[in-house]
C-alpha cells in the first residue's frame, strides 16, 4: 500500500460544450488563500473563492465554490500566466505577450501601472524582496526571448519600474528565482546567474525536443530541474547538488515542489516522489491534465475543464500510516526530514513517541543494538520495557504503559521455551538498563531500574555484575531483592545488599553463615575480608567486640586488622581495653603493637616495653622448639634486636628481669649498651655469646653517631677485655692490625704484654706510624692553606686601604646624614664614609 501525501478533491469543473470549438478552456491558475484565479483561453479572466473545507468534508468533492467576479479581456487570445502579490492586492495578467496589472478582487484595470510588452513568463518575489524600502515592494522578472533578456523590475502600490536588465547568452525558456539568483534554462543548457553582479554558471545540457524544460525553486537556495535521462536534479545557489535526484518517468509536461513531496504531471497520471529518499509515494490518475500550481496550502492540478486540489495529508496521519504498514525506518526519516515544518514541540513529542515505536518494532526483530539506541534516543521509561518482563514488573503499582503494542509485538513469556531467544531478550534488557542507569533517563524510576538489574544478573548467575551494583550506592528494595537473592542463593550479594542500605548485623549474619558453611573458598575469602572491613569501620564497639573473637579465631593476622586499621576521625576504642582482649591473641597483639609504635608513633613506654617482651616471647618460643635456625625466628629475633636498637622508650629494667639466664645474649648486650654500660655489654658478647666479631661491630655501631675519637675507648676496653684472656691474644693481635686507625698508638703500646714480639703487631705498628705521618702532614697542609688565607686577606685589606682619605669640613656620614665631627670613622669599599657606630644600619632610600 502506497503512501497517500495528498487528498485529491475536484474543485472546478466546468460543463462539456457541444461539438464546436471550445475556446472557453482553462489556461492558467492562480492561487491565494481562498482566492482562486483561472485564465481562459478565451482571454476571460475568472475569480473563485474556495469553500473552507476540513474533515471528511476534504475528502469529497467541493461543492460550495462561488464565482465572485470575471472580465474579458479585449484581445481575444488566450491568457498565459497569472500572478497575485497579495500585500498590493494586485493580480498580474500575461496575455498575447504584454504584461497588465489588475486589482484582485474588482479585477478592474490599474491605469498607472502600463502593460509591460515582448513578456514570455515571468517570476514574482514577496514582500521580502526589497526589505530596505520604506514603502511595500515586490520584484517581478519578465522574460523576453526577442531580446534574450531578464528584466528585474520593482512593483508598488501605484507603479512598477524597471531597475536593470540581465543579458543571456541565448533566449530564455523557464526562470526560476531565489533573492538575487536566476536560474534559467536558455536553448540547449540550464545556468545560474546573480542579477546583481556575477557571470553566469552553466549547469548541464538539456534537449528541449526529447522532453520538458523544467526549472522551479525546491526550497530556500535550492532550485528543481529536468536533467538527462529523466532526472530531477536539485541544484543550489553555489551550483552544487544537495541532495540525490530523483528518477521519474518519462513523458513529464511540468513538475512542482511541495516539501518534502516533488509532484510531476504526465498527460495520464500525476506521480508523487519523496525528496528525502527518492522514491514514489503516490500516483493519482488524471487524463488530460496540463498543469500544476503549488500554493503553501495545497497543490492544484488543473485541465481544460476541471480544477483539482491536492490537500496535503496531515503529516501526524502519514507518520501513522507509515508505521501502520510497518515502515518505521522510512517513518524516522520522514520526520526527521520535515523538521523544519513542525513547531519545536510537536517535533519533540512525535519524534520521541516514533522513535519509541521504532524501538519496539526493532525489539521484536532481535534487531538489539537498534532498539538500544532507539530507546535511548527516543527517552523511552526504562519500566516500559521492565513491564514486558513478567517477572521482573516495575514495583510502582500504579505504573501503566503508555505505549500501543506494535504490529510485530511478541509475549515474552511465550519465549520462555525457546531458552536461547530468551536469554537474548534478557542480555537485551540487562544491556538497556546498564545504559540508562543513573541517567536523567531512569529519573524517578532508579528502584525499578537497579531491582530490575539485581533480578536479571542473580537469575543469570552474573556475580560480578552483581557485586557491581550492590558494592556501590543503589536504590534496590529490600522487600522486593531479599527474597530474590535468597532464591537463588546468591548469600554474598545479600551481605552486600544489606551493607547499602546500612543494615550491618545483618550483612554480618550473612557473610558469617558463607564462613561457617560449604560455599567456594574465593566466596569465603570475600566474605571474610567484608566483614573484617565492616568490623574496622564501625564507629562504636557494639558489633566491634560482638563478632571479634570470631574474627580473630578465624586469622589473628587478617582480623587484627578491626583495630589496627581503624581511621583516626573514628571513634577510638580504648587501648588498654584493646590490648586486654588481645592478650589471648599472640600474634594479633605484636601486631597492633607494632601498628601502635611504627604507624601511630606512640610514646607511651608501656607499648613500647610490651611490644620488646613480645618479640622476646616469640623468640624464646620458638628457640624452645628448636627452630632457631628457622628464617621465621630469625626474622623475628632481627626485628627484636633492630627494635631494641632503635628506640629508647622501652624499660631496660623489665627487659632484663625477662631475659636474664636466656640464650639472648646478644640482645642483653644491646641493653647493656643502652644504658651505657659497654664494658658489660662487650663482656657479654665476648664471653658468653663468644661471638668476637659481633663485639668488633658493637665497637663500631655503638657510637656510629659521635666523632671518631668518641668511639677509641670502646676499643681499648675490648682490647683489655681480651688481653685478660690469655686464650684470646690472637684475637687480641688481629684486633690491633685491623683496626689501627682506632686506637691511640701510645695508650694501645703501653697496654700490651712486654713479652709480645714486635712482629706479632708489625701491621699495626706501620699503620699507627702511617698515620701519625700522615696526620702531621695534612695538618701541616692546613697550616700553611689558613696562612695563605691570612695573607691574601692582608693584601685585599693594603689595596684597598692604599692612599690617603680626604675628609673636608661639611663632610656627612652616607648612614645617618650627619656631619663627621671625630677622627675615627669607617670607609666602605665602595668609597662612602660612615660613622663607627652607623655601619650596621641600612643605607637610607634613594629619592625617585
Amino acid at each position: 500500500m502506497s503512501l497517500q501525501a495528498f487528498i485529491p478533491t475536484l474543485v472546478l469543473q466546468k460543463p462539456a460544450s457541444g461539438k464546436e470549438k471550445d475556446k472557453s478552456s482553462i489556461q492558467c491558475l492562480e492561487a491565494c488563500g481562498r482566492n482562486l484565479y483561472i485564465g481562459g483561453k478565451d482571454s476571460l479572466i475568472q475569480h473563485l473563492i474556495l469553500p473552507v473545507a476540513s474533515g471528511q468534508e476534504i475528502k469529497e468533492r467541493c461543492t460550495g465554490i462561488r464565482e465572485t467576479r470575471k472580465r474579458q479581456l479585449g484581445s481575444r487570445s488566450p491568457v498565459s500566466q497569472l500572478g497575485a502579490i497579495p500585500f498590493l492586492n494586485h493580480l498580474l495578467v500575461l496575455c498575447d505577450g504584454s504584461l497588465s496589472a489588475f486589482n484582485m478582487f474588482s479585477l478592474e484595470s490599474l491605469p498607472a501601472l502600463r502593460k509591460i510588452r515582448n513578456v514570455a513568463f515571468f517570476r514574482l518575489r514577496g514582500a521580502d524582496a526589497m526589505p530596505d524600502s520604506p514603502a511595500p515592494v515586490s520584484e517581478l522578472f519578465t522574460a523576453s526571448p526577442r531580446r534574450r533578456t531578464v528584466s528585474v523590475h520593482a512593483v508598488s502600490v501605484d507603479r512598477w519600474e524597471c531597475l536593470r536588465e540581465v543579458a543571456l547568452p541565448q533566449e530564455p525558456l523557464a526562470l526560476a528565482v531565489d533573492g538575487s539568483c536566476l536560474c534559467v534554462a536558455t536553448g540547449d543548457r540550464y545556468l545560474l546567474k546573480d542579477h546583481d553582479s556575477a557571470a553566469p554558471l552553466e549547469l548541464f545540457p538539456h534537449d528541449s525536443s526529447k522532453q520538458s524544460v523544467i526549472v522551479e525553486t525546491a526550497g530556500k537556495g535550492e532550485f528543481l530541474l529536468q536533467g538527462p535521462g529523466s532526472l530531477g536534479m536539485f541544484v543550489t545557489r553555489s551550483g552544487v547538488s544537495g541532495r540525490p535526484p530523483v528518477q521519474w518517468l518519462d513523458g513529464i509536461l511540468t513538475a512542482q515542489v511541495h516539501f518534502p513531496y516533488v509532484l510531476t504531471l504526465s498527460s495520464k497520471a500525476l506521480r508523487v516522489y519523496s525528496m528525502l529518499d527518492q522514491r514514489i509515494k503516490q500516483t493519482v490518475p488524471l487524463s488530460g491534465a496540463k498543469g500544476l500550481l503549488s500554493t503553501p496550502e495545497a497543490v492544484f492540478v488543473f485541465s481544460e475543464k476541471e480544477v483539482y486540489s491536492l490537500s496535503p495529508t496531515p503529516l501526524v496521519d502519514q507518520i501513522s500510516a507509515l508505521v501502520a504498514n510497518e515502515r518505521v525506518d522510512e517513518a524516522l526519516d520522514f520526520i526527521q526530514g520535515v523538521k523544519s515544518l513542525l513547531s519545536k514541540d510537536t517535533y519533540k513529542a512525535l519524534y520521541k513517541n516514533l522513535t519509541c515505536t521504532a524501538g519496539f518494532v526493532k525489539f521484536y526483530q532481535e534487531n538489539f543494538s537498534e532498539a538500544k539506541d532507539l530507546f535511548i534516543k527516543g527517552n523511552m521509561d526504562p519500566r516500559e520495557i521492565i513491564s514486558l518482563y513478567p517477572e521482573l514488573s516495575p514495583t510502582c503499582e500504579d505504573f501503566k504503559s503508555q505505549h500501543a503494542a506494535v504490529f510485530n509485538a511478541k509475549d515474552i513469556r511465550a519465549l520462555r521455551e525457546d531458552h536461547a531467544t530468551f536469554q537474548r531478550y534478557l542480555s537485551f534488557l540487562a544491556d538497556f538498563l546498564r545504559a540508562v542507569r543513573g541517567t536523567e533517563q531512569s529519573c524517578g524510576c532508579h528502584q525499578d531500574v537497579d531491582g530490575a538489574l539485581l533480578k536479571l544478573y542473580a537469575k543469570r548467575g552474573e556475580e560480578g555484575d552483581l557485586v557491581d551494583l550492590l558494592s556501590n550506592p543503589n536504590d534496590c528494595v529490600l522487600s522486593t531483592c531479599v527474597p530474590c537473592l535468597e532464591h537463588y542463593k546468591r548469600f554474598f550479594a545479600l551481605g552486600l545488599l544489606y551493607q547499602s542500605h546500612g543494615q550491618d548485623y545483618n550483612a554480618i549474619q550473612t557473610w558469617v553463615s558463607i564462613m561457617d558453611g560449604d560455599e567456594p573458598g574465593d566466596t569465603k575469602h570475600s566474605a571474610y575480608e567484608n566483614i573484617i572491613d565492616l568490623l574496622r569501620r564501625q564507629k562504636g564497639g557494639q558489633l566491634v567486640w560482638k563478632f571479634a573473637d570470631w574474627a580473630l579465631h578465624k586469622s589473628q593476622e587478617v582480623g587484627v586488622q578491626i583495630f589496627s586499621g581503624r581511621e583516626e576521625e573514628q571513634d577510638e576504642l580504648g587501648e588498654e581495653e584493646v590490648l586486654s582482649f588481645l592478650n589471648k591473641y599472640p600474634q594479633a597483639l605484636v601486631l597492633y603493637l607494632e601498628n601502635l609504635v611504627h604507624a601511630l608513633k606512640s610514646k607511651k613506654e608501656k607499648h613500647h616495653t610490651l611490644l620488646a617482651k613480645m618479640y622476646v616471647e616469640q623468640t624464646l618460643q620458638a628457640m624452645e622448639k628448636g627452630e632457631d635456625v628457622d628464617a621465621t625466628v630469625n626474622s623475628t629475633r632481627e626485628k627484636l634486636q633492630q627494635f631494641l636498637r632503635e628506640s629508647s622508650l622501652y624499660s631496660t629494667a623489665a627487659l632484663h628481669e625477662r631475659i636474664r639466664g636466656t640464650g639472648l645474649h646478644v640482645e642483653r648486650a644491646i641493653l647493656h649498651g643502652v644504658a651505657g654500660e659497654h664494658r658489660k655489654a662487650l663482656n657479654v658478647l665476648v664471653h658468653e655469646e663468644k661471638d668476637l666479631q659481633a663485639a668488633e661491630d658493637y665497637c663500631e655501631t655503638a657510637l656510629r653517631h659521635l666523632p671518631e675519637e668518641f668511639r677509641r675507648p670502646l676499643y681499648h676496653t675490648l682490647l683489655g677485655i681480651y688481653l685478660d684472656s690469655p686464650q684470646l691474644a690472637t684475637a687480641a693481635a688481629d684486633l690491633l692490625n685491623r683496626n689501627a686507625a682506632a686506637f691511640d698508638p701510645v695508650a694501645a703500646l703501653r697496654a700490651l704484654p712486654g713479652a709480645w714480639s714486635v712482629p706479632l703487631v708489625a701491621r699495626f705498628l706501620c699503620e699507627s706510624v702511617r698515620g701519625l705521618i700522615h696526620r702531621g702532614m695534612m695538618a701541616g697542609v692546613e697550616r700553611n692553606l689558613a696562612k695563605a688565607e691570612h695573607f691574601r686577606n692582608k693584601c685585599t685589606r693594603a689595596v684597598v686601604t692604599r692612599g690617603m682619605v680626604k675628609v673636608e669640613r661639611g663632610q656627612i656620614c652616607q648612614r645617618c646624614g650627619r656631619y663627621l665631627t671625630e677622627p675615627e670613622f669607617t670607609r666602605s669599599l665602595r668609597g662612602e664614609l660612615i660613622h663607627t657606630h652607623c655601619w650596621g644600619r641600612e643605607p637610607p632610600p634613594t629619592a625617585l
